[in-house]
């Protein structure tokens, strides 16, 4: 189509590329504003774990202390974790821009060993992973995690597998990623000590 003066325009030119830049960061967020929902109303008591950090030199400054060396402790387990009806609960959150899969690069071994603990300890343990280019967002629970892991030698997880034991978690206004609603389904009263 030509508009006045010659000046073609091509709609395709014109569309705005997709950012996955800080695509960790997205899901973090929400599920920040999720848990702050939760402990709002009081349903449930759960936090970002802070990352263990070792500060070995500072700068004092007059606007404060500055960070110039540090280095990570120790490993991280999982990313979130408290209390909701008297259980303890924990989980992982990824992001992956595949379509096909999750790489199962993106959980370390320390961390698997940490959901496997959890798991056989009567915990709630779950992952909560987003496929970002598919816009879905599913909770797998850690005993069909441990048990595709212990049952595959696959490097990562195919999608299939989470549509066949995962739960896809809709989007909603608030909170936005309702996860607890899929741990009701899942665990049922009977779990919670409820008759």
């Amino acid at each position: 189509m030509k508009y006045p003066g010659g000046i073609n325009f091509d709609k395709r030119k014109e569309e705005i590329p997709i950012n996955y830049g800080n695509r960790g960061m997205n899901l973090e967020k929400e599920l920040n504003d999720t848990n702050q929902y939760y402990l709002s109303k009081n349903i449930a008591f759960i936090y970002k774990k802070p990352t263990p950090i070792k500060i070995t030199k500072t700068e004092y400054k007059q606007t404060g202390i500055k960070i110039l060396e540090a280095f990570f402790a120790s490993p991280s387990t999982t990313d979130y974790n408290g209390l909701y009806k008297g259980k303890y609960i924990d989980f992982e959150a990824k992001e992956t821009t595949s379509k096909t899969s999750f790489p199962l690069a993106n959980i370390h071994i320390h961390q698997i060993k940490h959901i496997r603990n959890i798991n056989d300890n009567d915990g709630i343990c779950f992952l909560i992973v987003r496929f970002t280019k598919l816009n879905e967002t599913y909770l797998l629970t850690s005993f069909d995690f441990l048990n595709y892991i212990d049952n595959n030698k696959s490097k990562s997880i195919p999608l299939s597998y989470f549509k066949e034991k995962g739960h896809i978690i809709k989007d909603k206004y608030v909170p936005k990623i309702d996860y607890l609603e899929i741990i009701n389904k899942i665990y049922g009263g009977a779990y919670f000590g409820n008759n």
